[in-house]
């Protein structure tokens, strides 16, 4: 069957899929030119290299309680969420702040800190 302006059958694209999956898939260039590659983030540009500028305070406290406590198992006390932020190297202004928090209520998720934070 005949597929547009593709020179090559779909055998021989799956198996040119098959022969670079492990290259596509190392996270390196694959480019040999390395001026096709993108440039890296400036150093002075903090919010870019963060990732994306959040739009309100309350997206900024979530994405960064998210950073942190990315795979920390929920539910969780305060001491657990602290325990993670310690061993994770959070700042210092956001442990303060949770160590704020009652340490009797159990949390679900990021969400739900984060809003216990923002009531705080």
């Amino acid at each position: 069957m005949q597929r547009g302006s593709d020179r090559l059958s779909r055998h021989h694209d799956d198996d040119m899929k098959h022969q670079l999956k492990e290259l596509l898939r190392s996270g390196h260039p694959t480019r040999t030119d390395e001026w096709y590659d993108p440039e890296p983030v400036a150093d002075d540009d903090p919010e870019l290299a963060s990732g994306p500028v959040p739009s309100n305070a309350f997206e900024a406290l979530r994405l960064e309680l998210g950073r942190h406590l990315a795979r920390t198992p929920f539910p969780a006390h305060r001491g657990d969420l602290l325990r993670v932020l310690r061993e994770r190297h959070a700042p210092d202004p956001l442990r303060e702040r949770v160590e704020a928090l009652p340490g009797d209520h159990t949390y679900r998720s990021v969400q739900e800190v984060a809003r216990a934070l923002q009531r705080h």
